[in-house]
């Protein structure tokens, strides 16, 4: 076990929200707590991250991840805590844990749910050694995979039945 601010670099400080009324639509996706929320004209960071909602309603309910590893030119607001790994395998694992693991004894704030840094930093985590976070990490990649290509499946049965009924009904 480890606290999980010894495992990566937190880059919260180089983060800058822009109100939507002075947002210069572009290209790069400006991201918050809980994915890409607007397109803007220029970028902040350049390299892989794992962005960790910081505040609101889906700390708790978990409708989306709460933790998502972005790469390239993007820009952060101040909604979304900033982790830079040394590792890539260290960081899908961070992710994974984090998404898949109650966090609520972290979240302080009853009316907006918030994770503070120190609260996300002072986590503790299992980290086994990076040969088996690879392994881990490349299991679960295998069956989030599969999962996903089922649920395609279904949706194109899905269409079908619907096409076939269409059919039987129009005959």
């Amino acid at each position: 076990m480890v606290e999980l601010g010894q495992v990566y670099e937190n880059l919260d400080s180089k983060r800058i929200p822009i109100e939507k009324s002075d947002r210069k639509t572009g290209s790069y996706p400006y991201y918050g707590a809980s994915g890409i929320v607007d397109y803007v004209d220029s970028y902040i960071f350049d390299e892989n991250l794992l962005l960790v909602s910081e505040d609101g309603a889906n700390l708790v309910a978990r409708v989306t991840p709460i933790a998502f590893s972005v790469s390239g030119k993007i820009w952060v607001n101040n909604h979304a805590h900033v982790l830079r790994f040394r590792n890539t395998s260290t960081q899908k694992f961070v992710e994974w844990y984090l998404n898949n693991t109650s966090i609520e004894n972290y979240i302080t704030g009853a009316a907006q749910p918030k994770l503070t840094q120190k609260a996300l930093n002072s986590m503790h985590i299992p980290l086994p050694e990076a040969s088996i976070q690879e392994h881990i990490v490349s299991q679960i990649e295998k069956e989030h995979a599969l999962v996903n290509a089922n649920r395609q499946l279904l949706e194109i049965f899905e269409q079908k039945i619907k096409d076939a009924i269409a059919k039987v009904w129009n005959g």
